[in-house]
């Protein structure tokens, strides 16, 4: 390492700490990098493996700027300018373009202090051209802007023009970028403490973005063994922080899976796994940005396999080729590129090595989150502070697991809320509806709920029903509950201003209560939902949640609905910003922007620079779903006394707390029915496990061969409804084809017999934070041909679905990693080796195997869970080669709040050992005494049995030619230890 660029440093320890700190000097070699270094300029972007070998033990900003480029070179690169300047015109705006027509002015560039403009007059420097493109960091990341040489230059950054000629990926490649000197922060202290470390950052050079905060608190806390907490804060101005509840921790974690190290300067930490010493952050390849309105900071990646970081219409393994993920919510159709309805700044990654850690971010402002193919991120946010959280894991479960001990475990969903649902924009009265849930009942199929979107309401207006369409509705609602049946309705946010005086009382209480958002001038802000103009109460107060269980209250007196869909929660507003527009001001008009859809931050929404109970709606506006989620379901708990069920669009981490959640206004056609998958899959990772898409798609019109492909996928979504718009035809099953029928009654009867299995893994996700729908990798993390899987999923860790996402086909080719599989309905076995395998498909099925190694509880369906909840089990045992097997079973009575904290439920396990299966009833429950185990199944015994017991009792018993033996009539009780052998 040679110049005066980046000194790495590193913390010496001491039996004895000392007051301060000292350091000694990091050799390059000590750390670790997972991609090409910075300042190593390959011949390509294709150069040998050996080439990038070297690379990861360079350091990544170490060298002073050399002025070596000679005065005829930069003539000879003007002209070029010049000649191609109309195409570079072109170019840069389809480069640079955000996913709208909206622009945004950047700030005028300014100079470090104490500099003049430009290079000083003189060429840039030659490690300029050292860096490769993939390390290249963005310096001018403003949207719609074309960024020239000069203007690049007046920020001291770099500029390289990428040729036109370059690969696809090169597309995104920054022309304008930090130079290896950039100024950044200083660590001016360290001073170890109780949990970690404290230290003093210091800047001593402005940026280009106005009021950097110059002096900043670094608080480094070893929380757990497996959780590390970096927050970097103004010790001299309390900043907005997000309001919600996370760990105190007052305990240094005795044994952390990670080490930390810094660079002194310029400032930089390093965090990495004390197991193999992988590189997890590395926050020195690229300078720190800490100003009022802009803050940014980068690292390393230790892999291309990054997940989460929703809500985005993308794949579940996302992109690293340049690649924006712009986090801002918004009432937007779901299309690629696009900031979506919810906000999640995590990540899970997956290390080459098949080890995982995760990411976090706890930030509510408007953000741009930037993948580039080094592998590095760049979290870009103009608000708040940065407060990041590192999860080791080191299994992808784990990571997940202790994600949510941070942000909160999903709540337990009543029982009702895994059975079927059907709503419809459209039913145009109650009469419709409750013809549809006749049919459905007439047919034999399967439904648990009953839903309606707006059109049940008089003139759109929250807490009110139609009186002439929808004046039975409170006569339907008690024929569902006759049938044990449930009933959920919509909510809109927006309340209408423009009633009659006395006609109102929701708007009226709430202006005499003072619980809606303000304009900045302190006067109600007013915008334009369905109902017309319209004010939003503001959930950021507490006196807004009493308000709102009021109205709630007074509605369920008059039609006692069972759950809440809370919709348009971004909030989304008709008008941009009020009815009044938006003041000119930074809030408004913030030094940047991150690539929102509409180019502003107002977009259909409310002003940025409103007014809320903690602070401006600039901050709070991606808390907006998760507030009012929260004040809902405290309100149900109140007027139910029972578990609450609320589908929220808008969501924010924690949000499983409260509710679950549906992917927005899709569309029918293949596309999104694949689509799906990755969200619901996303959706697992962030916390919310109950969430599922509209099934057979909201918009456009379906086919009856999408739709009973759809309904059979959805059958396995943790939240199943199928759901479309008035603009469409009637899509419920009971309008297709005899045929189709058929197919949709079986595969939600299929959905209805697994019933025990799914509520057991919704307890873990509970009680653990486990995912109850997760990707193959999470079971076969050494196996990278799972990291991209996202036509396939697992039901916990052994049931597999591979659902048919293409039309006109009888088959589907699925990928079984390696193990024993057997075949769900036949008990069939294949041995994989980690292979593709084309399965038979025909439209009257889908694919379900199950993992060697498991005992699936399963029930007779019927068609609503409160009958099949009462019906015998019938356990599948899957064995091993080894002829082992377990599993588990979580029952309570389905709806009674926090029974596994009040003790009020029962937990049995089941085990397989040298042919003898045990239960063991770990926790009782009277509501296990009254379920039966009918039948066990057991997949893969060898050769066929000479006689079965039952408890020592000799059993009648079948054995086929495809190995299953089949034990019937059992009459066991649930609450009771048993134990079945073979001879």
């Amino acid at each position: 390492m040679t110049g005066a660029g980046c000194v790495s440093w590193r913390v010496r320890r001491y039996s004895q700490p000392p007051a301060m700190v000292s350091y000694e000097r990091l050799n390059p070699e000590e750390v670790q990098f997972s991609s090409s270094a910075l300042l190593e300029p390959p011949p390509d972007d294709s150069g040998d493996a050996e080439a990038k070998a070297e690379d990861l033990e360079r350091p990544l900003l170490d060298q002073t700027p050399q002025c070596t480029v000679t005065v005829a070179l930069l003539t000879l690169g003007g002209l070029i300018v010049v000649v191609f300047g109309v195409w570079l015109l072109g170019t840069v705006f389809w480069l640079r373009g955000p996913p709208s027509t909206g622009t945004h002015k950047p700030p005028p560039p300014a100079a470090p202090s104490g500099q003049s403009k430009g290079w000083q007059g003189g060429p840039q420097p030659e490690s300029c051209s050292l860096i490769p493109e993939a390390w290249r960091f963005d310096c001018y990341p403003e949207r719609s802007v074309v960024v020239t040489e000069e203007m690049c230059h007046q920020r001291n950054c770099c500029f390289i023009q990428v040729s036109k000629a370059g690969s696809p990926e090169q597309n995104g490649v920054p022309w304008c970028f930090y130079p290896p000197n950039f100024p950044s922060y200083e660590l001016a202290a360290i001073n170890e403490t109780e949990m970690g470390y404290s230290g003093k950052l210091i800047r001593l050079q402005k940026t280009y973005y106005p009021n950097d905060i110059k002096t900043l608190q670094l608080d480094v806390l070893y929380e757990s063994n497996s959780r590390l907490r970096v927050k970097v804060t103004d010790p001299a101005k309390q900043r907005y922080e997000v309001p919600i509840d996370v760990p105190v921790v007052k305990e240094k974690a005795p044994d952390p899976l990670y080490t930390v190290e810094f660079s002194k300067q310029p400032f930089g930490i390093v965090v990495k796994r004390k197991q193999n010493g992988a590189v997890l952050l590395n926050t020195t390849v690229a300078p720190l940005f800490y100003a009022d309105q802009f803050l940014q900071m980068s690292s390393s990646l230790a892999s291309n396999f990054v997940y989460g970081l929703g809500e985005h219409r993308s794949n579940f393994l996302h992109d690293v080729q340049w690649n924006t993920l712009t986090m801002w919510a918004r009432d937007a159709a779901p299309v690629e590129l696009t900031n979506l309805y919810g906000v999640h700044p995590f990540y899970l990654l997956m290390e080459p090595n098949g080890l995982a850690h995760g990411s976090f971010l706890l930030n509510s402002n408007a953000m741009d989150v930037v993948l580039q193919p080094a592998p590095a991120l760049t979290w870009r946010t103009i608000g708040g502070i940065l407060d990041l959280y590192m999860f080791l894991g080191p299994d992808p479960g784990s990571v997940i697991g202790e994600y949510l001990e941070v942000v909160g475990k999903p709540a337990m969903p009543p029982y009702w809320a895994l059975g079927y649902h059907l709503c419809r924009w459209g039913y145009d009265s109650s009469n419709n509806t409750w013809d549809v849930v006749r049919a459905m009942r007439n047919y034999g199929i399967p439904q648990d709920v009953q839903w309606n979107d707006i059109d049940y309401m008089d003139r759109a207006l929250d807490f009110t029903i139609d009186p002439v369409k929808f004046s039975t509705l409170p006569d339907l609602v008690k024929d569902l509950h006759i049938h044990n049946q449930r009933y959920v309705m919509i909510l809109d946010p927006g309340i209408s201003s423009t009633q009659p005086a006395g006609s109102y009382l929701p708007f009226e209480e709430g202006i005499k209560q003072g619980i809606f958002i303000n304009k900045s001038s302190g006067d109600t802000l007013i915008g334009k939902v369905w109902p017309g103009l319209t004010a939003f109460p503001d959930f950021s107060n507490p006196d807004t949640h009493e308000w709102w269980y009021q109205n709630l209250k007074n509605f369920h007196d008059k039609v006692p609905f069972d759950g809440l869909w809370i919709d348009m929660n971004e909030p989304s507003n008709f008008f941009d910003g009020s009815i009044d527009g938006c003041p000119s001001n930074d809030l408004e008009n913030p030094p940047y922007t991150p690539g929102v859809l509409g180019g502003s931050l107002r977009a259909k929404t409310v002003c940025a620079s409103a007014r809320q109970k903690i602070t401006s709606h600039y901050n709070l506006h991606n808390l907006f779903g998760l507030m009012e989620a929260k004040a809902s379901a405290s309100a149900l708990k109140k007027i139910l006394g029972k578990r609450p069920f609320v589908i929220s669009r808008s969501t924010f981490p924690s949000q499983g707390v409260h509710s679950g959640h549906w992917l927005g206004d899709n569309r029918s056609q293949w596309k999104d029915l694949y689509m799906s998958i990755p969200g619901m899959l996303t959706f697992n990772l962030l916390g919310i496990p109950l969430v599922g898409a509209d099934i057979c798609g909201f918009s456009d019109t379906t086919t009856e061969e999408l739709c009973v492909r759809w309904t059979q996928l959805g059958a396995f979504y943790p939240f199943t409804r199928n759901h479309n718009t008035k603009e469409s035809k009637a899509q419920d099953p009971t309008v297709f084809s005899p045929a189709a029928q058929t197919a949709m009654k079986e595969a939600l009867l299929l959905r209805y017999s697994l019933f025990p299995f799914l509520y057991t893994l919704f307890h873990h996700a509970h009680l653990s934070g486990r995912t109850v729908a997760r990707p193959l990798f999470f079971e076969f993390p050494t196996d990278q041909k799972t990291y991209g899987i996202d036509k396939q999923f697992l039901w916990g860790k052994s049931l597999l679905v591979t659902p048919v996402l293409d039309a006109g086909v009888d088959y589907v080719v699925g990928y079984l990693p390696e193990g024993l599989w057997y075949d769900f309905y036949t008990g069939h076995s294949l041995v994989s080796k980690g292979e593709e395998v084309k399965l038979h498909a025909p439209l009257d099925k889908i694919n379900v195997h199950l993992r060697e190694g498991s005992i699936i509880p399963t029930q007779r369906p019927n068609t609503t869970l409160w009958v099949s909840s009462g019906q015998p089990l019938h356990l599948i045992v899957c064995l091993t080669e080894e002829g082992l097997a377990e599993g588990d079973l979580f029952w309570d009575d389905g709806e009674t709040l926090d029974t596994y904290e009040t003790d009020q439920y029962a937990y049995v396990t089941f085990r397989l050992r040298e042919n003898t299966m045990t239960s063991e009833v770990v926790h009782s429950h009277l509501e296990a005494s009254y379920i039966t185990v009918e039948t066990v199944s057991f997949y893969g015994v060898k050769s066929a049995p000479t006689s079965v017991t039952v408890n020592s009792q000799e059993a009648a018993f079948s054995y086929t030619a495809n190995q299953v033996l089949t034990v019937s009539d059992l009459g066991l009780n649930l609450n009771q230890n048993f134990v079945i052998s073979w001879t």
